[in-house]
Parts: structure tokens; sequence; C-alpha cells
């Protein structure tokens, strides 16, 4: 099976996924993607699978699934953030 992306790192911070893909960096505030990961505890946010192709991410305790390439599509490239550091 072909990797559509190449996800390096997911994390949290605060109210932002914090997302490595494709050897870049993007943040995105959970208010914009995903009710259900903004009112999540810590455990429930880090409880997810990653898709073997690269194509997404599911939590199975929230019921909620988010693809990479609707991600992508709300971020152009950022710079590497402090948030990261």
């Amino acid at each position: 099976m072909e990797k559509l992306h190449h996800i390096e790192k997911i994390e949290f911070h605060n109210d932002y996924l914090i997302l490595s893909v494709d050897n870049k960096h993007y943040s995105f505030p959970l208010s914009e993607i995903s009710q259900k990961l903004l009112n999540a505890t810590e455990i429930e946010r880090n409880l997810y699978r990653v898709s073997a192709s690269g194509y997404g991410i599911h939590w199975l305790t929230l019921d909620e699934d988010l693809s990479i390439d609707g991600l992508l599509k709300l971020r152009q490239y950022d710079q590497p953030s402090a948030l990261l550091q």
C-alpha cells in the first residue's frame, strides 16, 4: 500500500493540534477543526490511530475522524512554530 502522507508527529498544545506531516509543520486551532477534540480530555485526545496509508487520524473513543488532505487544505505551510519548541 502506497502512503499518501508521512505523519511524523501529532500532539496537542493547549487547544491546538500540532501536526508534522511530509516534513512540514502545521498548527490548527481545535475550535476550527473539531468540537469533539476541543471538548475532549488530554487522555481522549491522545488515544488516536493514524491510518496505515497516512490518509487520516481516527479517535475511536470520540468517534472522530480527520483527513490529512482536509486539514492541509485549511492551512498553508507554517514556519516551525514556537508551539513546537
